[in-house]
């Protein structure tokens, strides 16, 4: 039942999603994306899939099980989750992408005297991590929370032509307790529920 209404509800996403305004030629032959490998706390084993749009323009990640907590009941190593997706690309003959924008969501229960953080970085294999993207998200907090990156096309760090370079996507949530009350917990998210799919990420392509 959860499958059906997570395709149910991408179809309507793809439906209404778009590219960004500096997402030039986009191929008209299928791009399809293999997952490699994925590690991290954040992401175990068959917690985590990717889709790509029907129109070439982006792809999703859907999370199922991505939580960070600190607190009251929370383990010592909960605090920091993280994960980290390697992706082969399947680009068609004669194309480059990159990463022109990203969007993360999920929800924060932030208490007052604590801190939750979001972060991520992108690079290709063989290449050096591209500028880490960082939010923070102070108690009091308790609602739903969506981040958007965006790189200037300029600055856009793009596969080789020619090559088969997996991309690497590494995302990591933090909760520091602080000085909240010893007796509450405070946790971030980032995953999949109540229908919405909150991780988007939008290519930009151009002809090699």
């Amino acid at each position: 039942m959860r499958k059906a209404t997570a395709a149910a509800a991408l179809a309507v996403l793809f439906t209404l999603s778009s590219a960004p305004a500096h997402a030039a030629t986009i191929p008209s032959e299928r791009v399809t994306i293999d997952v490699v490998t994925v590690n991290g706390s954040g992401c175990k084993q068959g917690t985590a899939e990717v889709i790509v749009s029907p129109d070439n323009t982006s792809f999703w990640v859907i999370y199922s099980d991505y939580l960070a907590q600190a607190g009251k009941g929370a383990g010592a190593t909960e605090f920091r989750k993280n994960c980290q997706l390697t992706l082969q690309v399947n680009v068609p003959q004669g194309f480059s992408y990159g990463i022109a924008e990203a969007t993360y969501g999920g929800y924060g229960y932030v208490r007052p005297g604590a801190v939750g953080h979001q972060s991520v970085n992108y690079y290709f294999q063989g290449q050096s991590a591209t500028t880490t993207w960082k939010h923070t998200f102070n108690g009091p907090f308790d609602d739903n929370w969506s981040i958007t990156h965006r790189t200037e096309f300029s600055e856009i760090v793009w596969a080789p032509c020619g090559e088969k370079k997996n991309l690497n996507v590494n995302s990591a949530l933090r909760v520091d307790k602080g000085t909240s009350d010893a007796n509450t917990n405070s946790f971030m998210t980032m995953d999949y529920q109540r229908g919405e799919v909150r991780t988007l990420h939008h290519f930009s392509w151009k002809r090699c």
